[in-house]
């Protein structure tokens, strides 16, 4: 696979004049995507952020064919847009080579409404590449909990307060769930590591069967940073063991980027006002948690 760089990045835009929040995560996942996927890919995409800013009449942000489809569904409308296009095939008419579906879905839309969806699809391996934005809660509707939320953000469902420190629950791990499903291919990805993120999308795209792709795109409105610094907190994420960079293929887990040393969890966790009022023991808790997810990797992934 040649290298992708900002060399050999296309330079048509097929996502652009969306209304999206200054330094929005979510927005530079579909920008970068469809640059790899082209003009023939149709995406899909359910009630989220990217479906609110991207489809304002009359200012369409999308160049290639995209539709909204209802929020739980994501992955079943993708399945029958393959399905019709599959049909055309058969029939004789022309499809581009290139043509693929996929769908971009935000983090409450694939690991909460839309989850026994996308594992339906995946059991069946439909022809699909499925791109979930994991901003850590619902954005759209005014910062609320989803079982993506890392332990301790404070949202609009999740307060802080004298007895409680934001959210309780440890965030889901859909790359592991999806895994289990012994899907064709999964990764996991960070718009702060961009040449890796697009090198999974590069390597998805031509590749047979249901492909899942989850990818961390910070929120500044959400996170509580400043918009310049999305990037920042995207690499920031991965530099101090909170995230990880990795693929499953055929039965093995690997990873893409491994620290050699870790960053600060604290100044991470601090620097966002989603976090500022963790104390040390919580704090604590979330280095004890990061370190033993590290140790089971290190031990059993190669």
């Amino acid at each position: 696979m040649a290298a992708i760089n900002h060399k050999t990045l296309r330079e048509d835009e097929f996502f652009f004049g969306h209304k999206a929040c200054a330094g929005c995560g979510a927005s530079l996942v579909l920008r970068h995507v469809l640059k790899i996927l082209g003009p023939n890919a149709v995406s899909v995409l359910p009630a989220g952020c990217m479906s609110a800013v991207g489809f304002n009449f009359p200012n369409l942000a999308f160049q290639n064919n995209s539709m909204i489809s209802p929020f739980a569904a994501t992955a079943p409308v993708m399945s029958g847009i393959r399905a019709g296009f599959d049909m055309r095939k058969k029939r004789g008419d022309k499809i581009p080579d290139d043509f693929c579906v996929v769908g971009f879905a935000g983090d409450g839309a694939t690991a909460d409404i839309g989850l026994a969806a996308l594992s339906g699809a995946i059991d069946r391996d439909d022809n699909l590449l499925y791109i979930c934005y994991d901003n850590e809660a619902y954005m759209n509707t005014g910062v609320q909990k989803s079982s993506l939320t890392p332990f301790g953000a404070k949202t609009t469902n999740t307060p802080v307060g004298t007895q409680i420190q934001g959210a309780l629950s440890n965030k889901k791990n859909m790359f592991e769930i999806v895994a289990a499903h012994n899907i064709s291919y999964a990764a996991t990805a960070s718009i702060g590591y961009l040449p890796d993120f697009l090198k999974k999308v590069a390597k998805a795209k031509d590749m047979p069967g249901t492909r899942y792709i989850h990818v961390i795109a910070p929120c500044p409105t959400g996170w509580g940073h400043a918009d310049k610094d999305t990037i920042n907190f995207a690499k920031a994420i991965v530099d101090c063991g909170l995230w990880y960079l990795a693929e499953y293929e055929a039965g093995d887990y690997k990873i893409s980027r491994r620290p050699k040393e870790f960053g600060s969890i604290k100044d991470y966790l601090h620097s966002q006002s989603r976090f500022r009022a963790l104390d040390d023991a919580a704090i604590a808790h979330i280095e004890a948690e990061r370190d033993a997810k590290w140790a089971y990797i290190d031990t059993h992934w190669s």
